[in-house]
């Protein structure tokens, strides 16, 4: 063992290796877009569900604050805070119709 030869040669460059190299990123690839996290399934309609109980609720709460301050200034008070309250219902409808006829990509 006193020769100064490594055990074992350097591999030559081979075309299968690289073919294997080649294949082996290719599958990385896929494997990363197949792992990649997606706008559907229950995450999504999860998050679709706050969205509309959220319109919902800013559209009446808001509407009736904004209604019952108006009325209050106005001295129009039951009158002010059902036409804000109806507007404000009218305006979170809108919005729900509006993200049920939203394409899923967008």
């Amino acid at each position: 063992m006193s020769d100064d030869k490594p055990a074992r040669e350097p591999i030559d460059e081979d075309a299968r290796i690289d073919a294997l190299e080649q294949r082996l990123k290719a599958a990385q690839q896929r494997e990363e877009q197949r792992n990649r996290p997606q706008m559907s399934g229950a995450d999504a309609n999860y998050r679709s569900g706050n969205r509309v109980l959220a319109d919902l609720l800013g559209g009446i709460l808001g509407g009736a604050v904004i209604g019952w301050a108006i009325g209050y200034f106005t001295g129009t008070n039951p009158w002010g805070l059902l036409v804000g309250l109806f507007l404000g219902i009218v305006v979170a409808f809108r919005n729900i119709i509006r993200a049920a006829n939203r394409r899923p990509d967008e």
